[in-house]
Order: C-alpha cells, then structure tokens, then sequence
C-alpha cells in the first residue's frame, strides 16, 4: 500500500530534491535536477519503477524522525527486535554532481538491515546496465550513470542491488549515490559521506543564521524558508512550484499536474516571503531570473517557465506509470504554459515594483521590459483568458484577472511618482481608473454582496480573497467584507478554504478536489486586515496543525479524508504562512505593507 503524502519528507541541494518515506524509502528522485526523469519513480508507480530503501530486514518499525535543528539533514529511527538504529538522509551541498547520501547509525543492541536499491532511469522505463565497481556498482544507461559507494558488500538479484548487513550500537555504515553524464568521466573523487554530513549541516546552519524573522511561530517560519531555500535551482535563482509530478488533486481522478517549473504567479509572494526573512540573495537571485525570463515580446509571455527560463514545455502522458493509488494519467510538462493569463503581468510588475521598493539592486532592462508590458496590458486587458487556475475550458473575464490588470496599471503609475522613472504616467492613471471602474460595475454583484469569480458569474472564487491584499480596495470596504463573508459560507468546509465550485464545471475537468491550502492562508490575512485578529490567529493556527511531522505542506488538504492531496512539498503554500505569520506578528506584514503603498 502506497504511503500518505503527509508520510514523506524532502532532502535536496538547490538543484534537485528527493522525497523520504517514514519507512525509509526514496521512492521519488529526479537527478540531475528537479525537472530530469532519472532514478527512482516508485511514487507514481511501483516498487519496480525505481526506489531505494534502507531499513530493518525484519520485525522492524519505524519509531519517529526529525530534521536536525535548522538543517535538510533528515534522521529516520527504526527498532527492530534486537535493538534501535536511526538512517541519516542527505544531498550533500556545493558538490560537482548531485549526491544522496545514506548513513546508518546503531543505537541499541544490534539490527539486521536491508538496502535495496531498484535504478531505473527516465520514470521508470529503462533498466541500466549495473556491474560491480570497486567498492559498490555502477548503473548506466543513455546519457544518465549512477555510482553507488558503500563499506557494504553489495550483490545482484532481480534486477535489484541488495546489502544485508549488521549494525551495532556506535556503528555506522555509509552509502552514497552519485549521479554523473555517462559519456563524461566517472568523478574521481569518491565523497566521504562523514566528512559532507558535517559540511552539509555547517552550510545549512550559517543559512539559517542569515533569517531576520523575528516574531510568533519562528520555528515554522524557518522551516517554511528551508523549504522554499530547497525548492531554489541555484544555478539560474528560479524557484519551482513543487519538486514532484501528478500528485492528484483527487484521488483516482485526472487532475494531476507537473509543477516542476517556475510560476511567474509565485513571483510577489514569494519576494515578500525571502525579504520578510531576511534573505535578500536568495530574493535578487530570484528577480534576475524573472527578468531573464520574461525578455521578449509581451504577447509571448509564458505563465512558467523551466528552471533556466525554457519556455516550451510540451505535456506528455506517460501510460506505463499507473500514478499515486492510481491517480492517472501521469504528466510530464505543463500545458498550461501556453495559456493566456492576464494576471500574470499584474504580478511581474508588482513583483518588480517590491524589488525597487526594497532596494535589491537596478536592473537596467527591468523598466523597459515593465513599459513594454503595460503597452500590452492596456491594448489586452478587456479580453478573456484562462486566469489564476489556469482552467481547461473557455476563457472568461476572470475578475481577479481584471484586479491584476488594474495592480499592474497602478504599479506603473507608482513608479514614475515614487521613483521617477520615466513614462505616459496620465495614460496609466486613467487605464487604472478604467479598469477599476469596470471591475466595480461587471465583477460585482449587488445582490449577493461579493464579488464574483467571472463577469456575468454568480460563482465565487477564493482568488477574490486578494482584492484587498494587493491594495484595490481597501479590507473594511462592504463589498470586500460581503465578499469574505460569502467565500467563508460557501466555499469553506471543515474549517479549509477551496479554490471554488468544481462542480460548476468552470474548469472543464472532473468534479472534486481537496481544500487549496495558500487560499486559506489567504482568508487569515483578510480577518486580520479587518482587525479580527482572534478569527485570524484561530485559521492560522488550524492550518499550522495541518503540517506533518517534519513541518512541511502540500498543496491541498483533504478535511473528509484528513490527509494530503497535491504535489509536495508546495512552495506556494510555504510562501503564504511565512507571510501570514509576518502579518499577525506586528503591523506592516506584507498584506498591510502591500495593500498601504498603492491605496
């Protein structure tokens, strides 16, 4: 039976990422980095689709795990009959190729341990050649090669690498992988796995040194931004959505996405998210990959982009993995980056007006790119588009794409009266009027005092929840009052806000889904901003409540089923408690600072 979501854990290195199992299982691993299909795939399919596991041979089980304090460095205990022993998980940090790194550690006693290694390389489909290497084997197939390095003895059987072995108590045994191109030369250089666990921890430890947050719930707030650090491609500063695939926002059903690639929607937020913690590289790196990305014609603008800005990003169904308990098809590339999405552009420019704010440095393409952009918003702004939840059916006038629109006139506008940039700021103050007159008349509706998910909709949409938060009304206005009032009513169950009706078919797929975690996040600042701090804390908290044992979130929850739904560990979601923490902390979090300097 497949493990929760919830179950597993992450380890990475800023260029990839793995997800552990509670019973010592990798059971998803994409090397070289978070996009490539090499290794281990048992997550969306089977145990012959590649995994590693490392655990008692028998009559073990699993005890408890942790992070070690302020490190990706995961400690997995297991008992078994004749004692206790704890597996150590890493990618060591600053290599020349990406590494995992595996360590026993007897604690008690002695215990009979297995490491099953099971190598198949692009998801699961091909099997490598493996023979024996000095000290390990190697596994090789097309342009992918892994090197396995162990005090061990390994041996072969079914098309799987076995290690039985002893550990006692102060004993340790050391596994490390090694991922290289087959044509280069093998590393020659062995890692010696005690000497990249003190480096590894040392480098994570000075990170964490780096965060400025002060305030409530710190030690969520700083496990949030090693997430968001893990989920960080250092090579280019992107930031991807999420390290995995498919993981189905429905369990048996078809909404399965990749979200391996890099929202531009993400872009505001998650600035907000780095500066709030005090990590202003991490930010600037992030800003230089936005630019980089969006250079081109606006009309081409993608709503993601690959992690070194790629732009095709073809969607392919890949028939011989079965999915997470049968959740298919499973999907490799997004469709929806070829989508028209206006609201997009609302968030470049905000996310590039921030960087200004903040000071992150001047970027002398950065204000001929954002005219660019806003020639195109004002010729495109009255046409439907796919919006925030990149439906698979018609496009509509999405109001939250309309209020992005307006965000991205208004941005404009502050930065010829803030900053004195040059530009036809009267043009952009009335397009800003216009369009916020318009929004007001066609995405209002009187009679049920709220604002509605599409013109001429009667529907509702969590994405409304932003209207204050970006600075288009302000949070005690009626109509955004009456908007949270309704959303609260209708669109959450359990205590956990969805995204909107699935059952009205807006999005051309299947009904059913779970709870759209960032969206609840979403309500807390709104109870906050409207000074109903208690309500606020109160959903803050339950949302707290929903992380795993190891602190981590994924993109939804199911309340019916408690458990996880959506691709894991979700950037997103880690984006918007680390904000929602910093905006009940004190006056002046994002929500307020973002919503005061453009009201």
């Amino acid at each position: 039976m497949a493990l929760r979501i919830e179950d597993y854990a992450i380890i990475g290195d800023c260029r990839t990422a793995a997800l552990i199992g509670k019973n010592g299982s990798i059971d998803w691993l994409a090397l070289p980095s978070f996009d490539s299909g090499t290794c281990f795939t048992a997550l969306l399919g089977k145990e012959e689709h590649g995994r590693w596991v490392i655990r008692p041979l028998s009559g073990g089980r699993f005890v408890g795990r942790r992070y070690r304090d302020q490190t990706l460095i995961l400690e997995t205990d297991f008992e078994a009959p004749g004692g206790r022993a704890r597996l150590i998980d890493f990618m060591p940090m600053g290599g020349r190729t990406p590494s995992v790194v595996r360590i026993v550690e007897g604690l008690e006693g002695e215990v009979r341990m297995r490491s099953e290694l099971v190598v198949r390389f692009d998801y699961g489909s091909i099997v490598p050649w493996v023979r024996r290497a000095d000290g390990g084997i190697t596994a090789i197939a097309g342009p992918d090669a892994l090197i396995l390095g162990t005090d061990v003895e390994c041996r072969g059987e079914n098309l799987r690498t076995l290690a039985d072995f002893v550990v006692r108590k102060g004993e340790r045994r050391r596994f490390v992988l090694t991922w290289h191109h087959s044509a280069a030369q093998r590393p020659r250089t062995r890692i010696d796995a005690e000497l990249a666990l003190e480096s590894t921890e040392k480098h994570w430890r000075e990170w964490c040194g780096r965060t400025k947050y002060e305030g409530p719930y710190q030690d969520a707030v700083v496990r949030s931004l090693l997430t968001l650090k893990s989920l960080t491609y250092a090579p280019t500063g992107g930031l991807v959505a999420a390290p995995t695939t498919s993981l189905p926002e429905l369990l048996g059903g078809g909404r399965n996405w990749d979200y391996r690639f890099c929202w531009l929607r993400d872009a505001t937020f998650s600035l907000y998210a780095l500066l709030v913690g005090g990590h202003r590289e991490e930010a600037r790196a992030w800003r230089k990959w936005l630019l980089r990305a969006v250079a081109g014609h606006p009309s081409e603008m993608r709503t993601m982009y690959g992690l070194h800005g790629e732009r095709r990003l073809p969607e392919l169904v890949l028939d011989w993995l079965p999915g997470y308990e049968g959740s298919a098809p499973v999907r490799i590339g997004n469709a929806a980056s070829g989508q028209h999405q206006l609201d997009v552009y609302g968030e470049v420019m905000d996310a590039l007006h921030l960087a200004r704010r903040y000071g992150l440095g001047s970027d002398e393409n950065a204000w001929r790119i954002e005219r660019e952009l806003m020639r195109f918003v004002a010729e495109d702004w009255q046409n439907p588009d796919e919006g925030i939840w990149e439906v698979r059916g018609p496009r509509r006038h999405f109001t939250h794409s309309k209020v992005m629109a307006w965000v991205a006139a208004d941005r404009a506008v502050r930065a010829v009266e803030n900053f004195g940039m040059q530009g036809p700021v009267d043009t952009w103050r009335a397009l800003r009027s216009e369009i916020h007159h318009d929004v007001c008349e066609r995405g209002y509706d009187p009679r049920r005092n709220a604002f509605v998910q599409a013109y001429g909709s009667s529907h509702l949409d969590a994405s409304l929840l932003l209207i204050p938060l970006v600075g288009f009304l302000p949070p005690n206005d009626p109509r955004v009052v009456g908007t949270v009032e309704a959303i609260t009513n209708e669109l959450m169950h359990d205590g956990f806000v969805r995204r909107y009706a699935t059952e009205t078919g807006v999005d051309g797929l299947e009904p059913g889904e779970g709870a759209f975690t960032s969206c609840t996040f979403w309500l807390a600042d709104n109870l906050a901003l409207q000074g109903r701090r208690s309500e606020a804390v109160e959903v803050f908290e339950r949302l707290l409540a929903l992380r795993n044992d190891v602190g981590l979130l994924s993109e939804e929850y199911d309340p019916g089923a408690r458990r996880f739904l959506g691709n894991f560990p979700q950037g997103y979601s880690h984006v918007a408690l680390i904000n929602t923490a910093r905006n009940l902390s004190r006056r002046g979090g994002p929500a307020e600072d973002r919503r005061t300097q453009h009201t």
